[in-house]
C-alpha cells in the first residue's frame, strides 16, 4: 500500500495492482506529459501532468465501486483501467492527437498493444487480471466501462477540478462527492439517482465555462496548431515514425523539433513563446458549409492557397478548423420519477448551451505578426467567408476577428 498526496484529492491510498502498475514505464511516463499541453502559454501554472490525472481518476474509481458495492476482480480490473486510461496519449496529450491517429489509425484509448505485453501486462497477469479486458475497459466497453470512458465517467469528474484548481479559474467547479455517491446502475446503465437533474446539469455548465476560457482560448489552440505543423514535419521527412511519435513525451518531442532542421525555428518560436497570430478568427455562420469537414490534404491545399495569394511562404500559414461542437454529457441518464430519462429530453439547459457552443465556435488562420493583415485578406477571399464587412484588422495588432469579439478578445491577450 502507498499513500500519495494529492493537491485536489488530499490522501490517495494505491493498493493492490494499482500500486504494481504505478511504477511501470508506461505510467511514470506520464509524469512528463502535461494535462493541457499548450494552455500553460496562457495560464503558466497549468503544468500539471496526466500522471497525476490518472492518480485522481483512480482515487474516484475507488470511491465509486466502493458506494455501488462492486468488490473483488471486477474492482481490480476498474482500478487497473483507471490508472491506465491515457497511457495511450501521446506528447502534449490531445495537441497532437490528429496526427498520430492519422497516421496510426489509433485513438488514445486504443490500447492494447500497450497493456497486453511488457510490464503491464507482466502486472496484469500477476493479479490475475486480463489484460484485454482491462483495455476493453480504457475503451468504455461493457458495463463497467461506463465508469472509465462514458457519460459519467471519473475521468470528466477529475479533469474538470484539476484543471481549474491548476489554471486558477473559477469555472470547472463541480460536486464531484455527490455526482460519485449518486451513481446507480440500472439495467446495466450508469445513471444518476432520483432528484439529480441539477447535478448533471453541473457537469454540462462547468464544461461550457470551460472551454472558451482554458481549452479552446485562442493562444493555447495557435500553440497546438504550431505543434502539429512541427509533428507533421518530423513525420514526412522521417525524423520519426508516426508510432515512434506516440511513444514520446513532452520533452521526447521538444527535442526532437529542436533537432531537426524543417522544425528548428517552429521550436525556437515556440521555446520563446514568439507564436503565430491570428489573422482570421471567424465566427460558425460565417464559414461555408463546404469548410466543415475538410480532409487534412484538403486543409494543406487551401493554406498553400492563402499563402500564394498573400504573398507569403506556405509554412507560414496555419488553417485551424474545429469540428462540430459536441456535447457528450448531454446525454448522461438520471432518473425522474422512477424513470431513466436522458438529460437532453429532461433539461431545457441543454438547448441553451448546445447554442451557447456554436457561438464560441471559431475558425482560425494563424501567421507570423508582420503578415496577418495580408493573410487576413487573402484568407478571406479564398475561403469565401461570408463576414458582411464585419472582419476588421486593429492597426496596433493586425488582429482579425469579429466585431461582437474584438474587445472581450483585445483584452484576455
Amino acid at each position: 500500500m502507498k499513500t500519495i498526496k494529492d493537491s485536489v484529492h488530499d490522501h490517495i491510498v494505491v493498493d493492490g495492482v494499482a500500486r504494481a502498475l504505478l511504477d511501470t514505464p508506461e505510467v511514470q511516463r506520464l509524469r512528463h506529459v502535461k494535462q493541457l499541453g499548450t494552455v500553460s502559454l496562457v495560464y503558466p501554472s497549468a503544468n500539471h501532468t496526466r500522471f497525476e490525472h490518472s492518480l485522481g481518476v483512480y482515487h474516484l474509481a475507488c470511491e465509486a465501486l466502493s458506494q455501488l458495492g462492486i468488490e473483488g476482480r471486477t474492482a481490480e480490473r476498474v482500478h487497473a483501467a483507471a490508472i491506465l486510461h491515457d497511457v495511450g496519449h501521446g506528447p502534449y496529450s490531445h495537441n497532437v492527437e490528429d496526427v498520430i491517429e492519422r497516421h496510426t489509425g489509433k485513438h488514445h484509448e486504443d490500447v492494447d498493444d500497450l497493456v497486453e505485453s511488457g510490464p503491464v501486462g507482466e502486472a496484469l497477469c500477476e493479479h490475475d487480471l486480463e489484460p484485454g479486458r482491462v483495455a476493453d475497459l480504457i475503451g468504455g466497453e461493457g458495463q463497467y466501462g461506463q465508469l472509465v470512458s462514458g457519460e459519467l465517467d471519473v475521468d470528466r469528474m477529475d479533469y474538470l477540478v484539476r484543471d481549474a484548481h491548476h489554471t486558477g479559474v473559477p469555472y470547472g467547479t463541480i460536486d464531484s462527492g455527490r455526482l460519485v455517491r449518486e451513481l446507480r446502475f440500472v439495467d446495466g446503465e450508469l445513471v444518476l439517482g432520483e432528484g439529480n437533474v441539477q447535478t448533471a446539469e453541473s457537469l454540462l455548465v462547468a464544461r461550457a465555462l470551460m472551454n472558451p476560457t482554458v481549452y479552446s482560448h485562442h493562444v493555447a489552440r495557435i500553440g497546438k496548431s504550431m505543434l502539429r505543423r512541427g509533428a507533421e514535419r518530423l513525420i514526412a521527412n522521417e525524423e520519426t515514425t508516426p508510432e515512434g511519435l506516440r511513444r514520446m513525451d513532452d520533452h521526447d518531442l521538444l527535442v526532437a523539433l529542436r533537432t531537426a532542421d524543417s522544425t528548428e525555428r517552429l521550436a525556437e518560436r515556440l521555446a520563446r513563446r514568439e507564436l503565430f497570430k491570428r489573422a482570421v478568427w471567424s465566427e460558425y455562420r460565417d464559414v461555408p458549409d463546404d469548410l466543415l469537414e475538410l480532409s487534412h490534404e484538403e486543409v494543406t491545399e487551401y493554406e498553400a492557397a492563402i499563402a500564394d495569394r498573400a504573398g507569403v511562404e506556405p509554412g507560414e500559414v496555419i488553417l485551424d478548423l474545429p469540428g462540430y461542437p459536441r456535447m457528450t454529457e448531454s446525454t448522461t441518464r438520471v432518473v425522474v420519477g422512477g424513470e431513466i430519462r436522458r438529460l437532453e429530453g429532461q433539461s431545457p439547459l441543454v438547448r441553451t448551451l448546445r447554442q451557447v457552443q456554436l457561438n464560441q465556435w471559431r475558425l482560425g488562420v494563424y501567421t507570423p505578426a508582420g503578415a496577418t493583415d495580408r493573410v487576413g485578406h487573402a484568407a478571406e477571399a479564398v475561403l469565401g467567408l461570408d463576414t458582411d464587412g464585419t472582419l476588421i484588422s486593429d492597426a496596433v495588432r493586425g488582429l482579425h476577428t469579429t466585431l461582437d469579439r474584438f474587445g472581450a478578445d483585445a483584452r484576455r491577450e
